[in-house]
């Protein structure tokens, strides 16, 4: 098997090169796929039989969920391999889908509050599934301060790797908490791995969501990835060009 492809995700510049032609094109699919799965879901799929309109939080609150677990594995999988091959784009990766995370879980969160109180009658309850959400806002933030708090950056890399690495075990509590225990929380509503339980003109522009906000992650991530990566590499002569060209200096 050919690992130069690996191997390339160790050249920041190489990184910095690929990512320029990634990112325009991940930014007009999550543009598209947003307003339209917005105006979809918001304007035109038909209301719950139960829940009337108040189900449409889902189109948002679904989408970030998935992301937000997602992007914590993103970080485990990042910090792992930083450990073990010392690759810098991988805790450039790490640290730059962090606050990413934090504010798709802090938007499941709120979303899912706004949700729960015509359905439950409540903001709020120490369910498992919130609270396992909420350890996982936690995690993030830890990450997050542990990158910023510790001067020496191989020692803060290290320590947000174990974290992540460690915290990902949350993962599979926030997925089988409403199967594990006694949970107000409603099962999954969208899968991608199982037949959808709500009809078609209602689970497509949740697709197209889920879609849209997974482009919106990429292009977000890949331009953070590429201002860190210059800051680190400011001192090498292709940063100072590619520096120049930004600021449009001779």
């Amino acid at each position: 098997m050919n690992w130069t492809w690996f191997h390339k995700l160790g050249s920041p510049k190489w990184f910095y090169e690929i990512s320029g032609r990634w990112l325009p094109w991940f930014a007009v699919a999550a543009v598209l796929l947003l307003g339209v799965g917005l105006v979809w879901g918001l304007a035109f799929a038909p209301p719950d039989y139960q829940q009337g309109n108040s189900f449409r939080i889902i189109y948002i609150h679904v989408p970030v969920a998935f992301l937000a677990q997602s992007c914590y594995v993103l970080l485990a999988v990042a910090g792992a391999i930083g450990l073990v091959w010392r690759m810098k784009l991988a805790d450039i990766a790490l640290q730059c889908a962090a606050p990413i995370g934090a504010w798709m879980t802090f938007v499941a969160l709120v979303t899912g509050a706004i949700w729960g109180k015509p359905t439950w009658g409540t903001w709020w309850v120490w369910d498992a599934r919130l609270t396992s959400m909420l350890i996982l806002l936690f995690l993030y933030f830890g990450i997050i301060a542990l990158g910023q708090a510790i001067a020496n950056r191989d020692s803060a890399a290290k320590a947000c790797a174990v974290l992540a690495i460690v915290g990902v075990v949350n993962i599979p509590i926030i997925k089988y908490s409403v199967e594990w225990w006694n949970s107000l929380h409603q099962p999954a509503t969208f899968t991608l791995t199982e037949k959808p339980a709500m009809p078609m003109e209602m689970w497509l522009p949740m697709l197209v969501m889920v879609l849209g906000i997974y482009c919106f992650f990429a292009a977000v991530l890949l331009l953070r990835m590429r201002l860190e990566v210059l800051r680190r590499e400011a001192r090498s002569n292709w940063a100072k060009s590619e520096i120049k060209a930004l600021l449009g200096a001779p």
